[in-house]
């Protein structure tokens, strides 16, 4: 798939991994869409790249149907998909200390993570099916979903969220078989440990915990090093059903 000129929609994208990707896609050609909650900080992001901010919860149904109306309207249907929208809670699922894990986060957790990515790949895929193909061989869209390294080792009070990342996971194989007769592809990444807002949240202890697991280098990841796999993953057809690790070797 050649970036140039395509319209893409990056959830989650105005800062952190998602802001990566817009300017990495930008850079590439890409006509850029920033759905975010934070529609401010989304506007500074797409005036940046020259793209446009629309204001989306992707927990929200509703929101992320009109957020992909809205898009079309500006840049005509999606052909890329980057499902960077994301958040995170730690907390055991039980202790003497502070009980069980309220259902509030854990129900916000899987609802933006897990639910909220696969609405919005059953949104921008259904904008894809009846699209001109890219090329010969009936290209038509890519999706492309952020999990976590969590999904497969994560450290103790992670459950939830590791849990929301892996039915990430666990969904790129039958989505990719459900779109592939219309020729739309699905990735999913699964970073390690990154220098995100979310990461910040972390302690430095936690946070030296998590790079001493890493094999090399020893040091957060950078937004764009993400962007860089996306624009990849793009432009190479044969990517395709698979769950890809940028950790630096997490172990």
């Amino acid at each position: 798939m050649k970036i140039q000129d395509l319209s893409a929609v990056v959830t989650g994208g105005a800062s952190g991994i998602g802001a990566g990707v817009v300017r990495v896609l930008a850079q590439a050609g890409a006509k850029i869409a920033v759905f975010d909650r934070n529609l401010e900080l989304a506007e500074a992001t797409a005036r940046e790249v020259g793209g446009i901010a629309i204001a989306c919860d992707v927990a929200n149904d509703e929101s992320v149907q009109q957020a992909f109306a809205n898009a079309q309207a500006e840049h005509g249907a999606a052909r890329i998909l980057v499902n960077c929208a994301g958040i995170d809670t730690a907390r055991k699922i039980a202790s003497r200390k502070s009980g069980a894990h309220a259902i509030g986060p854990m129900q916000r957790v899987i609802d933006v993570n897990l639910v909220g990515t696969l609405s919005c790949c059953a949104h921008a895929s259904t904008a894809m099916l009846d699209l001109e193909a890219l090329d010969d061989d009936g290209e038509r869209g890519v999706l492309i979903n952020i999990a976590s390294v969590a999904a497969f080792n994560a450290p103790n009070g992670q459950a939830v969220y590791a849990a929301s990342k892996a039915g990430v996971v666990g969904a790129t194989l039958p989505m990719a078989r459900d779109l592939s007769r219309y020729g739309i592809r699905v990735v999913t990444i699964a970073p390690g440990l990154f220098d995100t807002p979310l990461a910040g949240t972390m302690d430095e202890q936690m946070t030296g915990q998590l790079l001493r697991r890493a094999l090399f280098p020893q040091r957060k990841g950078r937004p764009e090093e993400i962007g860089s796999l996306v624009q990849h993953i793009c432009e190479n057809q044969m990517l395709n059903a698979a769950t890809i690790r940028i950790d630096a070797g997490f172990f």
